[in-house]
Formats: structure tokens, C-alpha cells, sequence
């Protein structure tokens, strides 16, 4: 099954895992202590945002399903401790479960819905190896879900090979959602960081984003923000984890008004959560 919305998140999540409920009811009366749904993250922290929602929705089943997330720079030994109890959903990103399912520590032999969030990112040449792999140890008789704003070639390719007679959901009616009024400004390299200048100036910002498209352009931007006399903050990917979380909850609590930071890495958890806490410009 192909599911396509213009952000996809954990917002649109709440919908993705209404779609696999009645997978994990059935499954759950024959196998109540296997791992009986795999849901793939591209990173860290959208991970720990689904897996958030998914035990939410897991304590008001009966009987109950029990998940839990997985994921690279997090304590092994701990993971391999969960697992000696019953879970039913497993939230993780590519490399961690397959260390685990390598290690004979998560059997994977009854998995049997396969969900792909963001899977655009986790068909890139980084983790389809590691994805095909995972694919070659789960139950046979699997089902693949995959979830993505965008579905280039290499989606496509992918179904080809591993989902067969594929269902589409196409959610992409609409550009832009619903209540948010979207402006941009054609403008020279050099006028950048004066057009963010005169908007902080003229508009009243209560929180802002700013994305760029590589390490250095953030940090160089971040700096030249805090020159000018707003207090800002970056967030990158080559960050160390435990830095990386620290901005982030420092910025959500309204420790500073702008981040700055690059690609879509973090998207998916920045939104959702700004989302939650109402920090958009009022």
C-alpha cells in the first residue's frame, strides 16, 4: 500500500496507524508475545515521536498493545532487556533492528506488516540494502506500507521488486494546507540575510525556522543572526545526539526565538512538535 500526503508527519501518522489496526488485532490473537508490526523511521527523532503516539493508541486497545522504539546511540543492552518482554509493534530506524535481528535478539519471523514512514528517505542508496535485508527476515506473507510526501523513481522501483499489486492513497489534491498563508521573495545572495533582517524587523515573530542546504550555511547563518541582535540557535545533523536535544527542547520551551538548520533531517519532528505547543508566528 502507497500512502501520499504534502507532510506526511506525526500529525498524518494518527491516520497511518488506523490503517494497520485491524492488521494487529487479528495478528495479536495468534502470536501475543511476537513482534507483529515493524514500523521503519529514516531518524532519531521521529522515531521517538511515533513511537510516542502508537503507545497512546496501544493503551485504549484491549487487550492492550505494547511497542517499543529502537534506534542508533541509544544503550543496545537496554533494547536487548525490552525485548525480553512482550512487544508487539516495533518503532526503528533501519540499522538498529537489523543489529538486533542479526544478533537473534528480535525475531522478526512473524512480522507481517512492514510500515515505511518517510519512504522516500529510507529508499535512498544510505539504507536500501539495510532494508532489503530486514525484508528477507520478516514472515513471507509480509504486507509493505509505505508513507511519503514525494514518491520518486526509486519508490517505484522499490514496489516493483517487493509490493505486490500495489493500492494507492493520494492525498496531494492540495499544494499548501489548510489556514496557513504561505510568501516568498525573489532575492540575491547577497540580500539574504538583509530580507530576514527587515522581516524580524516588520513582522511580529513569535518562533521561526530557517533552513539551509548544508552544515556550514548553518552555522555561518545562525551566526550572523545573532549579530544582529536576535537571539538564535542551530541544529545540524554532524551535532553530537545529546547536544542536538538540548537546542531542540531549549527552543521549544522559548529559550530563543529562531533555529536555524538543514534539509529535511529534522523536519517531521521540529513541525509536529511546534505544531503541539502553538509556536508558530501569531
Amino acid at each position: 500500500m502507497l500512502g501520499m500526503h504534502r507532510t506526511w508527519n506525526m500529525d498524518s501518522m494518527m491516520n497511518n496507524i488506523l490503517i494497520w489496526r485491524k492488521y494487529s488485532l487479528t495478528f495479536f490473537a495468534t502470536a501475543p508475545t511476537r513482534s507483529i508490526v515493524l514500523i521503519l523511521i529514516p531518524t532519531r527523532e521521529l522515531a521517538l515521536q511515533t513511537s510516542a503516539i502508537v503507545k497512546e493508541i496501544g493503551k485504549h486497545m484491549e487487550p492492550p498493545l505494547h511497542c517499543m522504539v529502537t534506534t542508533g546511540g541509544t544503550s543496545l543492552k537496554d533494547d536487548i532487556m525490552r525485548l525480553y518482554n512482550t512487544v508487539h509493534i516495533v518503532v526503528a530506524t533501519p540499522g538498529r533492528i537489523l543489529d538486533l535481528a542479526s544478533k537473534k535478539v528480535a525475531d522478526l519471523s512473524q512480522c507481517r506488516t512492514i510500515i515505511m514512514d518517510e519512504a522516500d528517505k529510507l529508499l535512498s542508496p544510505e539504507f536500501q540494502p539495510v532494508l532489503e535485508q530486514i525484508i528477507g527476515l520478516c514472515d513471507p506473507n509480509h504486507q509493505i506500507c509505505l508513507f511519503s510526501a514525494t514518491f520518486p523513481v526509486t519508490v517505484k522501483s522499490f514496489c516493483q521488486k517487493f509490493v505486490e499489486q500495489p493500492y494507492s492513497i493520494n492525498l496531494m489534491d492540495e499544494l499548501t494546507l489548510r489556514g496557513i498563508t504561505q510568501f516568498y521573495a525573489y532575492v540575491e545572495e547577497r540580500q539574504k540575510v538583509h530580507c530576514l533582517n527587515t522581516l524580524f524587523s516588520k513582522l511580529e515573530i513569535n518562533q521561526s525556522i530557517i533552513f539551509c542546504n548544508s552544515v556550514n550555511r548553518v552555522e555561518l547563518l545562525a551566526k550572523k543572526i545573532t549579530e544582529l541582535g536576535y537571539s538564535c540557535y542551530y541544529i545540524h545533523a554532524k551535532m553530537q545526539q545529546a547536544n542536538r536535544n538540548r537546542v531542540f527542547h531549549e527552543f521549544r520551551n522559548g529559550a530563543t526565538r529562531h533555529l536555524v538548520t538543514s534539509g529535511r533531517y529534522l523536519w517531521n519532528f521540529l513541525a509536529v512538535s511546534i505544531t503541539d505547543h502553538h509556536l508558530f508566528s501569531r
